[in-house]
């Protein structure tokens, strides 16, 4: 079989060619998209990562697909729709970066309780001064998680440490995992009444594209901060602006925001006038988000420590393996 990895850096490349070494693998460091789906069309199993685009019309080019093997846990960047029509399975990897996103949502929230970075700024330019340092304890503050699977898990269990009061909203709650963390699960509008830090843990699904919006932002303390490194599009980028501006939301820490590709260089905001795939107002917003003095943004790097990379690379192996096996396993569609 022909297997093809796309955004492979290096060092990736020889876990992954161990874990096939008995079939033709090709490695690019490009995202898969419409413009280069014609070099690999010939393959049988391919292997993405959250950038590329896997929409009915590119994966419609591929001659003979047999599998997808996503390397991540979100699967919103693949039409698992099409995939099923067409008996494609389509594995993920569940759980990989429960611990190492858990602490990218601690350091966003320290950076911003301390006002780190403006203070490294300043240090950096030779001033000492305090004013306009003064930040908050995290002790007996209320914090609201929304989602609780493996990572939200984690997030209440580093916040027993800073000894905050953790609030859950959970479409599932799980009561025994709640009693043992002294947890409280309540609706959405009660979480967001009385939750000094909101922080969001559900996959980019439709049904939680702006599950944070105008209403919502209304529903919040005064002075909320805001933490997101699940998925960019579950927050309205727009009346998250109005909201940093009239002050209901004192800071944000994103690792996530939509359309984020398109927005890595700031020449990309004047291409995307020409671009209709993407919404330019969106994109306007990102890009104001992204030099407010009281926002964070980090380039969705949460899960990005060597050990969750190489969690993702051996259950990645493992998932393909399988599949050739006749045993697939992580699976996330019927087929």
């Amino acid at each position: 079989m022909k297997i093809v990895f796309f955004e492979a850096e290096k060092w990736e490349c020889d876990i992954l060619q161990h874990a096939c070494c008995n079939h033709e693998v090709v490695f690019t460091d490009e995202e898969l998209g419409i413009d280069n789906v014609g070099l690999y069309r010939d393959a049988d199993i391919i292997s993405p990562f959250v950038h590329s685009a896997l929409d009915r019309s590119v994966l419609e080019c591929f001659e003979h697909l047999k599998f997808v093997a996503t390397r991540s846990t979100g699967y919103d960047h693949i039409d698992l729709e099409y995939c099923t029509r067409n008996a494609i399975p389509v594995s993920n990897v569940p759980v990989y970066g429960d611990q190492t996103v858990a602490e990218h949502v601690f350091a966003l929230l320290l950076a911003i309780s301390h006002k780190i970075p403006e203070a490294i700024n300043r240090t950096r330019k030779g001033d000492f001064s305090q004013k306009g340092l003064q930040g908050f304890d995290l002790q007996g503050k209320t914090l609201g998680v929304i989602g609780t699977g493996a990572i939200g898990k984690r997030v209440v269990e580093i916040a027993q440490g800073f000894r905050l009061n953790v609030l859950a909203c959970d479409p599932k709650p799980d009561y025994v995992f709640a009693d043992r963390y002294n947890v409280s699960y309540v609706d959405l509008d009660g979480l967001l009444e009385q939750s000094d830090v909101v922080t969001l843990h559900v996959p980019g699904s439709k049904s939680a594209k702006h599950l944070l919006s105008d209403r919502e932002f209304a529903r919040m303390k005064r002075g909320v901060v805001l933490i997101n490194t699940a998925r960019g599009s579950i927050v309205d980028t727009q009346a998250l602006l109005h909201a940093l501006a009239d002050g209901k939301v004192s800071a944000a820490g994103l690792d996530v925001l939509p359309d984020e590709p398109s927005i890595r260089e700031e020449v990309e905001l004047i291409r995307s006038f020409f671009d209709k795939e993407h919404d330019l107002e969106t994109l306007f917003a990102n890009h104001v988000l992204q030099h407010m003095r009281n926002v964070i943004v980090t380039p969705h790097s949460a899960f990005n420590t060597k050990e969750a990379v190489e969690r993702i690379l051996k259950t990645t192996g493992e998932n393909i393996v399988g599949f050739i096996e006749g045993a697939p396993r992580n699976l996330v569609n019927k087929h």
